[in-house]
């Protein structure tokens, strides 16, 4: 077994002993393998290991990526994700590329991926970002503009809204991270009860390497570990 086909088991059996820990089944909670500046290869080796979904931030480096593992024969079909903070000047690049967009923040974003997702392709797969804690430094609409821009997204025929993601801050403990990340799952469902027609209201993308069994203690249904699978990242060669 490769090293990182063995961390991708790791990576499993703790998803499940956080899910039974909080009398939830490992089936509820899926896991994006983050592949951000780890080369084709790296996820070539966990396509093999049997992970299909990946998550990137680098728009253009993801879109070199993908090229580079539809040429690797023995790949089979892969589910991207865009897991970073998406411009105006890259939205076409989304909107062609990827099946996910997790980090959609404001109207503008939200209508340039609608206008631009080809007519041939499934209607993008859509997440609201949201900032819960307030955190200066990051992406993310407020709790009340989420319900906002909910109502906006939700009548877009190219878009298809699944739910809400966030990266909060770490706390200072558990019971802190978890009050927080109960915040993000308060948001989910305050748009799920006052938006309508939402066709498929499903997902919390929420926790991380560091943090994800609080996440799934509060109920997330999707978490984005990038090192725990492929270990440190050199950002070294990133502009």
């Amino acid at each position: 077994m490769t090293t990182i086909a063995s961390k991708l088991q790791s990576v499993y059996a703790q998803i499940s002993d956080a899910c039974q820990k909080c009398g939830r089944q490992p089936t509820e909670v899926a896991l994006l393998a983050v592949s951000k500046t780890f080369p084709a290869e790296a996820v070539r080796e966990a396509a093999l290991a049997g992970q299909r979904a990946f998550g990137e931030n680098y728009i253009q480096e993801a879109v070199d990526k993908m090229a580079a593992v539809r040429a690797m024969a023995d790949v089979p079909a892969l589910q991207w994700h865009c897991i970073g903070p998406i411009q105006s000047n890259k939205t076409r690049l989304v909107a062609e590329h990827f099946d996910w967009a997790h980090t959609v923040d404001r109207d503008k974003i939200a209508q340039r991926l609608n206008d631009q997702r080809p007519d041939g392709l499934a209607p993008l797969q859509v997440c609201i970002q949201v900032n819960v804690d307030g955190g200066t430094s990051k992406s993310g609409c407020s709790p009340d503009e989420a319900v906002a821009l909910a109502r906006v997204i939700a009548g877009m025929p190219r878009l298809c809204l699944r739910g809400v993601m966030s990266i909060p801050d770490p706390q200072a403990d558990d019971a802190a991270m978890l009050a927080v990340h109960r915040q993000v799952v308060a948001v989910f469902a305050r748009i799920r009860d006052s938006v309508p027609g939402l066709v498929q209201w499903d997902t919390i993308s929420l926790g991380m390497t560091a943090d994800m069994h609080t996440a799934i203690a509060a109920g997330s249904t999707l978490v984005r570990v990038g090192s725990g699978i492929f270990g440190a990242r050199d950002y070294r060669t990133q502009a």
